[in-house]
């Protein structure tokens, strides 16, 4: 039985499925080495994580390497082919969670800097049950997290209330929009294990889930 919720906001890289690690870092070290030669070795993992927390993913790329707007989109181009040829795995718990709580009449929403397309598909290939609707990286730039707007969008269409929309997400961009709407927030901390991430969302998020099973104790 569902609690308290009637929506959740998924986001999708670090929540749902595991692909920093597999995907995007290796992705953007590759692109480093065609565009900054100079910097291809000098981000760890862990450092890149930090830098999506924050200042955030193209802060890191305009402010800090120096990415000009050309560049930008070459980025974009090459991620997003390295993105197809690479599906990340689900994580344990993730396809059971999204079944019973649409089961239970639940809506599911999608909120991620991932293009929708391939959300879709990653979906697809872990066999986790269609969201209801997603919004990635091809909406807007202005309505993009950190930005509030898709979780308003929300609540009008499916007629929601702030207090019935929990946000699940693993970094600070998804704690900005969640508080930007007045929602409350669950931090995915099974990703990864940085102090600084770690330490923000423990602090202010309204839950802290170590574990999947956390979010399942939150939302049933």
């Amino acid at each position: 039985m569902i609690k308290k919720y009637k929506c959740l906001v998924l986001d999708h890289d670090d929540t749902v499925v595991d692909s920093s690690a597999s995907i995007h870092y290796p992705s953007f070290v590759e692109y480093l080495k065609i565009a900054r030669p100079h910097l291809a070795d000098k981000y760890t993992l862990e450092e890149y994580f930090e830098k999506n927390f924050h200042p955030g993913i193209l802060e890191l790329f305009t402010d800090e390497i120096g990415l000009s707007d050309e560049e930008l989109k070459e980025e974009e181009a090459f991620w997003r082919e390295y993105v197809k040829n690479h599906i990340p795995n689900a994580y344990p718990g993730m396809k059971e969670i999204i079944a019973e709580f649409k089961a239970g009449g639940g809506i599911i929403a999608v909120d991620s800097h991932s293009v929708s397309e391939n959300i879709i598909r990653d979906y697809k290939a872990n066999g986790l049950p269609e969201p209801d609707i997603i919004y990635g990286w091809d909406i807007p730039k202005e309505m993009r997290k950190p930005a509030p707007g898709t979780l308003f969008d929300l609540m009008e269409k499916y007629n929601l209330a702030p207090e019935e929309i929990l946000v699940v997400d693993d970094l600070k961009p998804g704690y900005d929009m969640a508080r930007g709407a007045g929602v409350d927030i669950a931090a995915a901390a099974w990703a990864h294990n940085v102090k600084e991430i770690a330490d923000f969302m423990e602090k202010n998020c309204n839950y802290f889930c170590r574990s999947i099973e956390d979010l399942r104790k939150i939302i049933f």
